[in-house]
């Protein structure tokens, strides 16, 4: 049997369509002022107790209900702090440009340059984060004659030490140096002097290194030279000695090559120099014989001169005599 469904189905679709305009009435009923306060504020409690996660999606729904530009406006001014807080830098720096161009009159606007100097910092873009933060710097000039408020003292202190993170990121060491100074020197006992203390020390610290790498850096490079003439020292020695060992080489082979026909050569000098000295010998020995002859024969000339000298003195006293004895007769 089939059950016929139709009439009670219309009946009930009739009550709901009937009945839409007032569930959409009720759901886009807006809140009031003590409600919009309240979410805002569970917002803000959430951020001061470092749940900033938490934090965002609280203060998006804030900002999805408040009625104003004004309050959109404040909801995307914490949910940025959250972001910055949490680390999610590109998210804090859009929701920062979105609270400009929602309301660029608005009273956050001027703290905002802080915290956006601050994201730009971290995002590495030190260029822009030091405009950003002198603007702010600026701002909290004091009119002539007046004086600065302790908050504003602190806040210009504040920024100044973040534009001497970024010159000391830049590894601008003499002008972060110099801004750090100023924090200490202009603004005794705020919260950003220990920290500057601290830079400044580390300043000189790295100075120090700086030197000690250049002298490091210096010895190394003098290292290397010395090595390397060393080394070329080695290849001409090596080089040097290659050649002598070859040019011995050559000499032994060339001393070999002539000790074969060398001693063929001395032989026949020493035989020549034999037949030599047996002629000389020859002649010495002719000499000396015709040396003997001549003197026996000049002894003899000699003997045979004495001889008739002899018989001539003879004869020349026997005359004399007989000259002598003659007279006495």
């Amino acid at each position: 049997m089939r059950v016929r469904l139709y009439p009670a189905f219309y009946r009930f679709f009739w009550v709901v369509i009937l009945l839409l305009p007032s569930v959409r009435n009720v759901s886009a009923a807006p809140l009031s002022p003590g409600q919009m306060e309240s979410r805002l504020r569970a917002g803000v409690n959430l951020f001061s107790q470092g749940k900033y996660r938490e934090a965002v999606p609280e203060l998006r729904r804030f900002q999805a209900e408040a009625p104003s530009a004004e309050l959109r406006g404040e909801a995307l001014f914490w949910i940025s702090l959250s972001e910055l807080s949490a680390g999610e830098y590109d998210e804090a720096l859009q929701d920062m440009d979105a609270l400009i161009q929602t309301d660029p009159a608005h009273r956050r606007v001027k703290e905002l340059s802080y915290q956006r100097g601050r994201v730009l910092y971290y995002l590495g873009r030190y260029d822009e984060a030091v405009v950003q933060l002198k603007v702010y710097s600026d701002s909290l000039t004091p009119d002539a004659g007046a004086e600065l408020s302790s908050s504003d003292r602190a806040k210009k202190a504040s920024a100044l030490y973040w534009i001497g993170e970024c010159l000391f990121s830049m590894n601008q060491m003499d002008k972060a140096a110099d801004v750090f100074h100023s924090v200490i020197d202009d603004y005794p006992g705020g919260t950003k002097y220990e920290a500057s203390v601290y830079r400044l020390a580390l300043i000189d610290q790295k100075k120090v290194e700086e030197q000690l790498l250049n002298l490091l850096k210096m010895s190394h490079e003098e290292s290397l030279r010395n090595t390397e003439e060393f080394r070329q020292k080695e290849i001409n020695y090596e080089q040097a000695l290659n050649a002598y060992q070859k040019r011995l080489a050559e000499l032994s082979h060339g001393a070999a090559e002539d000790g074969g026909s060398g001693g063929s050569d001395l032989e026949e000098s020493n035989t020549r120099y034999r037949e030599e000295l047996a002629a000389a010998d020859e002649r010495i020995r002719s000499l000396e014989n015709t040396l003997r002859e001549a003197t026996s024969a000049l002894d003899n000339i000699r003997n045979t001169a004495s001889v008739e000298k002899l018989k001539s003195l003879k004869s020349s006293a026997q005359e004399l005599e007989n000259l002598i004895m003659g007279s006495d007769k």
